[in-house]
């Protein structure tokens, strides 16, 4: 299938079919005229790679992960194991910096919200 009908199938746009090639996430064979070819296969690797993305994931690595797919062995079902592991470590750090950063935020917003009632006050006296 030609490059516009996988991105269709798979709900995506030419443009990051483009970019998963460029990233080494997924392959084409090229015509004789240089259109790009996908397999049927290739609209559940997008898919795949779709879901890792929403995940957080980076495209380096989605890349790590893949030998894991295309190669399945215990090696690279270890080695994604522990990337997917450092991924969700690197995750729940993000999270707990953002939980500090709104509740450093909910006290600024509190402090602000004092400060306007007591120029209020002021202000009717």
């Amino acid at each position: 299938m030609r490059i516009g009908e996988l991105a269709s199938r798979a709900g995506v746009s030419v443009r990051s079919l483009r970019y998963y090639e460029d990233q080494g996430l997924l392959t084409s064979t090229r015509s004789t005229s240089g259109q790009r070819h996908y397999r049927d296969e290739d609209v559940e690797r997008v898919a795949f790679i779709q879901r890792l993305y929403a995940a957080g994931l980076s495209s380096r690595t989605i890349t790590e992960l893949l030998p894991c797919v295309d190669s399945p062995s215990e090696e690279n079902s270890d080695a994604a194991l522990e990337r997917m592991a450092q991924e969700r470590d690197r995750l729940s750090a993000h999270i707990t910096d953002l939980v500090r950063t709104r509740d450093a935020l909910d006290a600024l917003m509190d402090a602000a919200r004092a400060h306007r009632s007591s120029l209020r006050a002021e202000a009717a006296r």
